[in-house]
């Protein structure tokens, strides 16, 4: 029984193994997927989730509930060691151990991209997974129910101050749903108004989502500067101590909530803790065929795809082009690896991956939305249709689509669900303070039913 191990359960690790799963026989090879977390998480559905128009667990694919056949390791890979076949394995609890492999898939997945601006590490919260999507909008609903507390002033400002870093896709889509919901929060408190709210967008860049032209893009800008947004371009954040925002162009004000989601690096253990061959950025050399190695020297049984992979774009007339990474590509990209190995291990013949892209849709916040396939371009309602359309027929299991589906129904019927539920980031406090706000007698009463 031959041992294929798949590092990472994102969309290329599931993929992969979803597919090996339907194509190899029971007694042909084991597949094994090591990963911290019981679910892939669909990404493209997060800034929904933090906006409340798609439920955090409607989001999230279980692992374990879809890949009957596959056995499942909770916890994380340290370290890859070719030359012994090995990966090191940190699982949830207890001491690392290694695990053999005839067959290593690496889907590892990319991390949050940092640097050491000051009071970014204990201020800020990305937008990478379901957890911190769910955060994000508790926050601000929270804040919500602060600052109708307050008097006008610093204090009521700071809390209704919403800052993201980064002006790639996942900021502009995180921040125009984030946008939206701030504005609907208002007309539930009467004790604010639209002046009291504060979002600021901040990108290094001329522009933001470099995925479209320069046109759309400029367009973005605009339709969220008249939303009221403050969207600063070519400007870098110096410095996020104590929630006081500093900007490179002399700007500074005081956010209660800083997003961070200024782009990705690969991750760690790919850049890091591994013999495999890996490019200047950090990044796995992977052949058109999704073997690791080049095309003169290949890597035996070792195989990679999404975000960690540097796949040459074969659809691309750029010479030495190499695929994005995003949803669109890892998803493919496993789905052709499953075939590729399977083929590999019957003497088959493998197959390069070459996608042409079906064009970039991003949502802007509810019924807005942008879509720009080659030269055409697509604004408004439309675009946000088809910004659903597309991603209720790309999220994985027809389990998840008819959960996705009945949510946004629902939510067209009634309107948002506008509840906050920031305490079950604390559910011990409730228990703990209750028990300690009784009169001493009180406990020692019940302490004597008790007995």
């Amino acid at each position: 029984m031959r041992e294929i191990v798949i590092v990472g359960g994102g969309y290329a690790g599931f993929y992969t193994a979803w597919g090996l799963e339907r194509k190899l026989r029971p007694d042909e090879a084991r597949v094994t997927v090591v990963d911290p977390r019981p679910y892939m998480t669909y990404q493209p559905f997060l800034p929904e989730v933090t906006a409340g128009s798609v439920e955090a667990r409607h989001a999230a694919v279980s692992l374990r509930r879809h890949l009957r056949r596959t056995r499942l390791i909770a916890g994380r890979v340290t370290g890859i060691r070719h030359a012994d076949r090995t990966v090191t394995v940190q699982p949830a609890d207890g001491p690392e151990h290694s695990l053999s492999y005839d067959v290593l898939v690496v889907t590892a997945g990319a991390v949050t991209r940092t640097f050491p601006v000051p009071g970014v590490a204990e201020e800020a919260i990305g937008l990478k997974h379901v957890e911190e999507a769910v955060a994000i909008r508790d926050r601000l609903m929270t804040a919500f129910d602060q600052a109708a507390s307050l008097p006008p002033g610093p204090e009521r400002r700071k809390l209704l101050t919403v800052t993201f870093v980064g002006g790639g896709f996942s900021g502009v889509e995180g921040f125009g749903e984030l946008l939206s919901l701030g504005t609907a929060l208002l007309k539930r408190y009467p004790e604010l108004s639209f002046e009291d709210l504060s979002f600021h967008l901040i990108e290094a860049r001329d522009r933001i989502l470099p995925e479209v032209g320069d046109g759309p893009g400029a367009w973005v800008v605009r339709s969220l500067r008249r939303r009221g947004a403050h969207v600063h371009l070519g400007t870098q954040l110096l410095s996020a101590q104590d929630g006081h925002v500093v900007l490179s162009s002399g700007d500074e004000f005081d956010s209660a909530l800083i997003v961070w989601t200024a782009g990705n690096a690969s991750n760690p253990v790919v850049r890091n803790h591994t013999d495999l061959p890996v490019d200047e950025r950090g990044l796995l050399m992977v052949r058109p065929d999704l073997r690791v190695g080049t095309e003169e020297a290949p890597v035996a049984n070792v195989w990679a795809a999404g975000d960690d992979a540097s796949i040459p774009d074969l659809a691309s007339p750029v010479p030495g082009a190499r695929t994005v990474p995003n949803a669109q590509h890892a998803v493919r990209q496993g789905r052709l690896l499953a075939r590729n190995i399977v083929a590999d291990l019957r003497g088959g013949r493998v197959r390069p991956y070459r996608h042409s892209s079906l064009g970039v849709v991003a949502t802007l916040g509810l019924g807005r939305g942008i879509f720009q396939y080659k030269g055409i371009v697509i604004k408004g309602l439309p675009a946000w249709l088809m910004h659903r359309g597309y991603h209720v027929l790309a999220v994985p299991t027809w389990e998840r689509k008819v959960r996705v589906l009945a949510v946004w129904l629902t939510a067209a019927v009634f309107g948002r669900d506008l509840v906050s539920l920031a305490s079950v980031q604390h559910p011990r406090d409730a228990f703990v303070t209750g028990g300690r706000s009784q009169h001493p007698a009180e406990r020692s009463g019940e302490d004597s039913e008790a007995a």
